[in-house]
């Protein structure tokens, strides 16, 4: 089943479960009110896109070892994939995912590295939870995800949803600023260049792993 069907099964899961098991229809009003403005802030459109150069980061693994974008670009490709963290599921979903067509990555001669907001531990509970081989990186404020142009502060009446449904970002990111990044995927060829970027606002919209895979071989065949 291809991811995207995955996500959107389980969104409907969610819906139809009864109470109090299920997920207020507000809820899901809420969120999508959030996506739509944050659409219409024109916020998307300013993130980096192919053909732009990727910014150099070195963010902590879960462990504490410091992971170089150069360093990994020294081999081939890479692979970033931003995520909320491992509070989402839709995000848990696309990092399994991404672990299921890691073999089809690696024969292509790529890397590839997630990353989030959220605290070393929360990383750890990431790599526990998905089964992950990759590496899991922290981004304390979002500062990596910035600078691709995917961080975004949450408005407040979704920082009130956030409290009420006990989701406490501050916590689980060891920072206080209620920002996330929009759900983002970049494929990073050897000389910085970005050849293939997908950003999307709405959180339960993640692109296919294995879509990947003609950017990395093309990306190989100009870097070589």
């Amino acid at each position: 089943m291809l991811l995207q069907d995955r996500l959107n099964a389980f969104k409907a899961e969610l819906i139809a479960r009864q109470p109090p098991n299920n997920v207020p229809p507000e809820v899901f009003a809420t969120m999508a009110r959030a996506t739509a403005e944050l659409i219409d802030s024109g916020a998307p459109g300013l993130a980096l896109k192919a053909g732009d150069l990727a910014p150099a980061f070195s963010l902590a693994a879960p462990d504490g070892t410091l992971v170089a974008s150069h360093d990994l670009l020294a081999r081939g490709p890479l692979i970033v994939s931003f995520y909320r963290g491992v509070w989402c599921p839709y995000c848990n979903m696309e990092l399994k995912a991404l672990q299921e067509a890691l073999p089809a990555f690696q024969e292509a001669g790529a890397s590839l590295v997630a990353i989030s907001p959220q605290t070393q531990v929360n990383s750890r509970k990431s790599v526990r939870d998905n089964a992950l081989t990759f590496p899991i990186l922290s981004d304390p404020g979002n500062a990596v995800a910035a600078q691709f142009g995917l961080r975004f502060t949450m408005p407040d009446y979704l920082i009130a949803l956030y409290k009420a449904r006990k989701n406490d970002l501050p916590t689980a990111n060891g920072d206080a600023s209620w920002t996330l990044p929009m759900p983002g995927r970049f494929v990073i060829g050897q000389d910085s260049v970005i050849r293939y970027a997908e950003v999307n606002p709405d959180y339960t919209q993640r692109p296919e792993p294995l879509d990947l895979l003609p950017a990395i071989r093309a990306s190989q065949h100009a870097d070589s």
